[in-house]
């Protein structure tokens, strides 16, 4: 009988830590036992700058690393590419060692599997925009017309069609920043590195960039290392997020797990304040739908089930679990006095239905304009959930969910 096996990560990185200084194996003995920078700092004057870092990052990934200044973040984006050593560690790219590579190999895995860019722009000002992309491609001796050619695809996919001959003075923050991403893409590496590189922008064009970069990643699917200091960036952006403090991980996982399970103060309190309604989804704050009814089961049913479980209305659905509508229990009410028994005569069949995946920003106002729970369903709709208004503010209140499911 044959086995498959998972994939292995495109980047691993395993017990790395970097120490500056001229004695790094006195602080590396000290990390080892759990001493803290300070202690390592006085006892040994050496400097922390990262310590006892693992992670993995796969292919298509959008791995955020993110914390405030000082954490260690840009410090491990640079062992990541050998801009510097590690002090102890390895980190392998697509299988290869970074840390034991001769300068030659090293320089082979920069040209054709990893770009950087960076937090300043770093253009040629003399250099017009479609020289600039096309610069990499110019120092590995690649014939004009060639580099021209893939310079022109990645430009148009940046949407600077139209500026490939302007100057880096003519054009904005904006499309400054397009530029040098450009470039990165021109080379077109697998994994890009990515050092704050919104940080200098204002904060509208720093919007707009995120997410011309969320729907680049779409079609391009590279492998992105983000470093940010901005929590609501690293949020939006992070399939997972790596939060740093004093050079080491603090917690790694997905914005949600992030937000809603916090593994310790210091996390709690750097997330407190993030927009959550743009980071959770429907499926993070839903109740399951345990109150049902079946058309079979009738309307005394129905009504029995609100009775028991003291609530207003109940989802109808078919023996797989296909939504059909819902029942109030006032349309109940004038069903029984009716003498009508068919629950379809009645039920609201128009119900607002949005997907797991779907952000609670664009629910808001639907639940603010309608009377009724909102129904999670999946693409065929099939209930999976409802969102009703006490669970969707518990969660944007960082609480746990709350309320009943009807």
């Amino acid at each position: 009988m044959s086995t498959f096996s998972e994939p292995l990560p495109l980047i691993i990185v395993k017990n790395v830590n970097k120490v500056y200084g001229s004695s790094p194996l006195k602080a590396l003995e000290l990390i080892a036992k759990g001493e803290s920078n300070e202690v390592i700092r006085e006892t040994t004057k050496q400097n922390v700058g990262v310590r006892d870092i693992n992670f993995t990052v796969n292919k298509g990934e959008i791995f955020v690393i993110m914390g405030l200044s000082g954490s260690g973040k840009s410090t491990l984006l640079r062992c990541i590419n050998r801009l510097h050593r590690v002090s102890s560690g390895e980190i392998w790219v697509d299988g290869q060692n970074i840390c034991t590579l001769s300068d030659k190999e090293l320089t082979e895995v920069r040209r054709k599997k990893m770009a950087m860019v960076f937090q300043k722009f770093a253009l040629l000002p003399h250099r017009t925009v479609i020289e600039n992309v096309a610069y990499g491609l110019e120092i590995q001796n690649m014939p004009k017309e060639e580099r021209n050619q893939k310079a022109m695809k990645v430009i148009q996919v940046v949407g600077l069609d139209g500026w490939e001959n302007n100057y880096p003075h003519s054009l904005s923050g904006g499309m400054q920043q397009r530029v040098g991403l450009a470039r990165a893409l021109a080379n077109d590496a697998d994994i890009l590195l990515m050092d704050e590189p919104f940080s200098a922008l204002d904060p509208l064009i720093r919007k707009d960039v995120q997410d011309e970069l969320v729907e680049l990643q779409k079609k391009l699917q590279k492998t992105i290392i983000f470093i940010t200091h901005d929590l609501d960036e690293a949020l939006k952006l992070g399939d997972r997020i790596a939060l740093m403090k004093d050079g080491g991980i603090v917690q790694i996982g997905q914005p949600e797990d992030i937000l809603l399970s916090p593994e310790d103060e210091y996390v709690e309190r750097f997330t407190k304040n993030a927009d959550r309604s743009k980071t959770l989804t429907a499926s993070s704050v839903m109740i399951r739908p345990h109150s049902i009814v079946y058309p079979k089961d009738g309307l005394m049913m129905a009504l029995r089930e609100m009775k028991n479980q003291k609530i207003s209305g109940i989802f109808v659905v078919d023996k797989e679990g296909f939504l059909l509508g819902h029942l109030s229990a006032e349309q109940a009410s004038e069903l029984s006095k009716q003498g009508e028994k068919n629950l379809f005569t009645k039920m609201d069949r128009e119900l607002k239905q949005v997907l797991p995946e779907t952000p609670l920003f664009d629910v808001l106002d639907s639940m603010a304009n309608t009377k009724l729970p909102i129904a999670v369903t999946d693409e065929e709709g099939y209930l999976k959930g409802v969102l009703i208004k006490g669970a969707v503010l518990a969660g944007l209140a960082g609480s746990q969910k709350e309320g009943n499911p009807a």
